[in-house]
């Protein structure tokens, strides 16, 4: 029998995550803020949304599209050493009152809810500016990435080299 973390997701909460992802998106390019999908960490985690704004304050965005999927996340904590600020990121319709709780630090975590079209900060994150090391790791590794990805779409038979 398959552990409930073995199951893989169905295709309407990847639809609906990737709709939230896509809102949240175009609200923070709004703000000058420009993001990307799926960026693993030097610590081997995976955020969500990763964004870089014109200051250079890195963002990181957590979506949640089920109660359970939430509830069940004990590593999103570790994804605040990688961040000056840290949001949720939920559908419309969403349950909010979990992110209430303490557990979820409402007093450093933002909220944001979304829609395939746009997004709104519900709660604004704090911000907790990181060492000017980690800074420029976070910010090198995110560039590369971006770039990586650029040359991917514009020639995807190129060979990535060791990348």
């Amino acid at each position: 029998m398959a552990s409930l973390s073995s199951v893989p997701a169905s295709p309407i909460a990847s639809l609906q995550a990737a709709d939230v992802a896509r809102g949240v998106c175009r609200m923070l390019l709004r703000h000058d803020c420009v993001a990307i999908a799926e960026v693993p960490l030097a610590d081997g985690r995976r955020a969500d949304l990763m964004g870089l704004d014109a200051h250079g304050n890195i963002i990181i965005v957590e979506i949640k599209v089920s109660r359970a999927d939430l509830l069940g996340d004990a590593k999103w904590n570790d994804y605040l050493a990688h961040c000056d600020r840290f949001f949720w990121a939920v559908p419309e319709g969403f349950d909010l009152s979990p992110f209430a709780q303490e557990a979820f630090l409402p007093s450093r975590a933002g909220l944001i809810v979304a829609d395939r079209y746009d997004a709104a900060v519900v709660r604004e994150a704090s911000t907790v500016p990181l060492a000017a090391a980690t800074r420029k790791k976070c910010t090198l590794a995110f560039a590369r990435r971006s770039a990586r990805r650029v040359i991917n779409l514009l020639d995807p038979d190129c060979d990535p080299g060791g990348w």
